[in-house]
């Protein structure tokens, strides 16, 4: 049985507690949220917000020696019915297949009021 270790990224550091992202048995847990290097939520809307969560996982996976190849599973949390469209056109062009498993959900609303999307995802990595 694997330790569980963090991974170091250079995301805004939560005053939270929690880690970016951890890894153990081979696998990488990790939420993403769309902040900028300030912690700051980018503004805009939905479009926006799910490019800086994506290049946010991008980050992470990297931090951890991954790419978006080795995600296995997404779960996607929007505040809004009508914004899954956006999400999957822009989720289309930064997972090739075969795809990672996912589920989206709708929800009231996220930690932060003024996001509208959060992406939970479990990769493979070399630990």
């Amino acid at each position: 049985m694997g330790c569980k270790k963090a991974i170091k990224t250079n995301l805004f550091a939560s005053k939270a507690p929690l880690e970016w992202a951890i890894s153990a048995n081979g696998v990488l847990y990790t939420a993403q949220i769309p902040i900028d290097e300030k912690g700051v939520v980018v503004s805009g809307g939905i479009k926006e917000q799910t490019e800086q969560t994506f290049k946010n996982l991008i980050h992470t996976l990297e931090s951890a020696k991954a790419t978006l190849d080795d995600v296995l599973q997404v779960l996607i949390y929007v505040t809004k019915r009508e914004d899954l469209a956006i999400v999957n056109e822009i989720y289309a062009k930064y997972f090739n297949a075969p795809y990672p498993n996912r589920a989206a959900v709708v929800v009231a609303s996220l930690a932060r009021e003024e996001m509208l999307v959060e992406f939970i995802v479990y990769a493979q990595v070399r630990d």
